[in-house]
């Protein structure tokens, strides 16, 4: 392996562990309020209200980060130099900034119509409690944009472990206020701990700035060549990646109606357990590719460039694929074991359960949406993310319309996956017209045999839950009945691949191999 090569898989490995510890921290962050608040009127609140701001700041800012700032500030660093590149920072930050107040102060105002707009369905004392609640954790869009921009050039310099320790920072917080001061402060108290946290996800980042030789300060050059570039790509860049936080948004206003008003926390919470397993390794990866991709489009590196696209999709699948099927024929004893007990009782683990076996369908579409939306990112190109962002959203409001009635939370759930598999299937035909597709017939191949590696490992999975299932009581049975068939499933999975060839299982037996050889 070459020393290239070796200090990719080095900074992948760090990230993913401290991308682990977050979720794992967030894991416990949401059992928390599980087991305190349970499905009731207050979670139903608190999860609405901050769900609002993060739906405008993810739809707003977070796509202006990702997707704009750090392609024209790769373009910057390489071609202009380190100077001009702080430069054209310094003009980005001020006008995120100056933007996210505005909409703070127009959130805070208008909480009242918003909470209207994304939970129609709640009772006036939800209601109430919701709105008191939104104004109290908006300018957590201020706090948040402020730290993106940070992991923004953070992760442009090649400094990917502080940016991935945000999360841990911002979940420790709130752990401890859950520990310390919930039961004298409340639902109120949460919101501020919550706020905190999005705070020191800023304020964590500051020396690794500091030490990369950058100062921040303000400058208002909004028409400068970099600025330009940032405002072109924008509008499609904030349209394609709406699709995640919208569905979420819509998700939560149809979820308002069901359960008096239990969908919310049903759809939330098996949306953060999803999220928070593909995410470890799934964001791991975007993270530290795309500014990878961002370099080769700076350097017209076109073959480098889309070798890069195949090879980690390629990868990533072999890895979510069973993940997809593990938490499908898991779901449920997993749900009861990350949120169930104290006031989570077993109605709202059997919703949220259903939930999560219908979001993991769309588990590949979000993985290759994730993936291929990053590269025409790093391309500066939006509208091809804009046209499938646009197709997903509509095909999900389409389709809540028409599941919510009949299956209620399991609707809501399949109408979010297959908008995923559309936006991602957009993404996948327009690559293939460039040239630049991945769908070679080694590819597809490889695809199948991975599925029905996965599949087998399913069975498997299912035959060793029906035998432990039982055998234990408690929070004992609880891991008995999760861990037990997951490593079960891990094996057969691992043999499967090496009785199929598949290239990445065999790479995994040499790796094995090497640490006994060390050992």
């Amino acid at each position: 392996m070459t020393k290239g090569k070796k200090s990719a898989v080095k900074t992948v490995s760090w990230v993913m562990v401290l991308t682990l510890l977050g979720k794992i921290l967030g894991l416990l962050r949401d059992r928390l309020l599980s087991v305190t608040y349970g499905s009731g009127m207050e979670t139903n609140a608190f999860l609405a209200a901050s769900r609002i701001p993060r739906v405008f700041f993810d739809a707003v800012f977070a796509s202006a980060v990702a997707a704009c700032f750090i392609p024209v500030f790769n373009e910057y660093l390489t071609n202009k130099g380190k100077k001009e590149a702080f430069r054209f920072s310094n003009d980005f930050f001020t006008l995120i900034s100056l933007l996210c107040c505005i909409l703070t102060v127009l959130g805070i105002v208008f909480a009242d119509q918003l909470v209207t707009l994304f939970a129609d369905g709640y009772d006036a004392e939800t209601r109430e409690l919701c709105i008191s609640l939104t104004r109290l954790m908006f300018p957590s869009v201020l706090f948040t944009g402020i730290a993106f921009s940070m992991v923004g050039v953070l992760q442009s310099m090649d400094e990917f472990n502080i940016p991935a320790l945000i999360s841990v920072v911002s979940n420790i917080a709130v752990i401890l206020y859950f520990i310390f001061f919930n039961d004298r402060f409340g639902i109120y108290g949460l919101a501020l701990a919550f706020l905190l946290g999005w705070l020191l996800q800023a304020l964590v980042q500051v020396p690794s700035l500091v030490k990369k030789g950058y100062l921040y300060r303000p400058s208002f050059h909004f028409r400068s060549e970099g600025m330009k570039k940032v405002f072109v790509l924008m509008l499609p860049v904030m349209v394609s990646t709406w699709v995640q936080p919208i569905n979420l948004a819509i998700n939560t206003r149809f979820g308002s109606h069901l359960f008096q008003g239990a969908g919310v926390s049903a759809i939330e919470f098996a949306n953060n357990l999803y999220l928070i397993i593909t995410g470890v390794f799934v964001l791991s990866v975007t993270n530290v590719i795309f500014p990878r991709l961002s370099k080769l489009t700076a350097q017209n590196e076109a073959t480098a460039f889309r070798d890069t696209i195949s090879s980690v999709i390629h990868s990533s699948l072999f890895f979510v694929v069973p993940l997809m099927v593990g938490m499908m024929t898991l779901a449920r004893p997993l749900v009861d074991l990350v949120y169930g007990g104290g006031e989570f009782d077993a109605f709202s683990v059997d919703i949220t359960a259903r939930a999560l076996v219908f979001l993991s369908l769309g588990m590949v579409g979000y993985t290759v949406q994730t993936i291929l939306s990053r590269a025409f990112f790093a391309e500066q190109s939006g509208k091809v993310p804009l046209i499938a962002g646009v197709c997903a959203i509509v095909s999900n409001i389409l389709l809540c319309m028409v599941l919510t009635d009949p299956f209620d939370v399991a609707g809501l759930a399949v109408a979010s996956s297959i908008s995923c598999i559309i936006n991602a299937l957009v993404l996948i035909i327009s690559l293939e017209k460039r040239g630049l597709g991945f769908l070679s017939k080694k590819f597809c191949f490889d695809l199948l045999k991975v599925f029905l590696a996965a599949a087998v490992m399913g069975c498997a999975v299912y035959g060793v839950r029906l035998l432990v299932d039982d055998l234990f009581v408690g929070v004992l049975g609880k891991l008995v009945t999760v861990f037990v068939p997951t490593l079960a499933g891990l094996l057969v999975y691992f043999v499967v691949t090496l009785v199929l060839r598949i290239d990445e299982g065999k790479a995994a037996l040499s790796l094995v191999k090497k640490l006994l050889h060390r050992s």
